[in-house]
């Protein structure tokens, strides 16, 4: 990918990666992540090859092992300096990246930054299945959510088993190491046969998905010894024959810019 040159401020541009696939980072977050003087990466979510056009002489700090006492005076510190430093996280920046602490740091500081979203791995992974997770008069809901765990807990009205109860297309992140518990939430109100996309490492050079039924998605996960960097997709979408036709470009549909055709 041929990059243009752009003009970085000395701040701090927080970055989705996106899943994995270098190629799915966002052109503006290339440009970013390819010029900037400092790039502190989530190493253990973050894969090599998608630091593999950064400046020769950018300064790579892994931040896997360290806390946000250690990564945000150090950003701070290198922002003062005159340099542009990039966060790097995994996925999608609206999905579990720990990003408000760290923008009420700067904002204190009186450091600048900049948001640039990712495509998360719920994207992704629909992508390389081939699936619409929502078709006309099957499903048109998608969830995005989580089981309690130690780093963080579910609001009780946001409980598995209660978003289970809408059928809709459910992306579960986080929870392979809950996975029983997981399972016996979603049966609760999904059909045993519904398929679920187990979904490991999406968009990294190592990615497996399997397509199974929810009665077997536990089994699977423990087979393969799945304990991170699982997404799971649970959906009807995933089994089901497109029979209804979206009115979008129906010819009797009408719309502003296109009028119905009559007969």
């Amino acid at each position: 990918m041929k990059s243009t040159q752009v003009l970085l401020k000395p701040a701090v541009y927080i970055i989705g990666a996106g899943p994995g696939d270098p190629e799915l980072l966002t052109l503006k977050a290339y440009k970013i992540l390819s010029q900037a003087d400092v790039i502190l990466y989530a190493d253990s979510l973050v894969p090599k090859q998608i630091l593999q056009d950064v400046r020769a002489d950018a300064e790579l700090v892994a931040t896997g092992n360290k806390t946000l006492e250690q990564i945000i005076p150090l950003a701070i510190d290198r922002v003062r300096q005159g340099k542009s430093v990039v966060r790097l996280h995994s996925g999608d920046l609206t999905l579990y990246s720990a990003i408000g602490e760290q923008m009420q740091a700067f904002t204190e500081a009186d450091i600048p930054f900049e948001l640039i979203p990712g495509i998360s791995a719920f994207q992704a992974a629909a992508a390389k299945l081939s699936t619409e997770l929502t078709i006309p008069e099957l499903v048109q809901t998608i969830i995005l959510t989580r089981i309690s765990g130690k780093a963080s807990s579910v609001p009780e009205a946001e409980e598995l088993a209660s978003l289970a109860a809408h059928r809709a297309s459910l992306c579960l992140y986080l929870a392979a190491r809950h996975i029983e518990t997981a399972q016996e939430k979603l049966l609760e109100h999904y059909p045993e046969d519904t398929p679920v996309a187990v979904c490991y490492r999406v968009g990294w050079q190592d990615e497996q998905i399997w397509v199974v039924p929810l009665s077997e998605m536990a089994a699977v996960t423990r087979e393969h010894d799945l304990i991170r960097t699982t997404l799971y997709l649970i959906s009807p979408a995933l089994q089901e024959a497109v029979t209804t036709r979206s009115r979008l470009y129906h010819p009797e549909h009408n719309h502003l810019f296109r009028p119905a055709k009559k007969g």
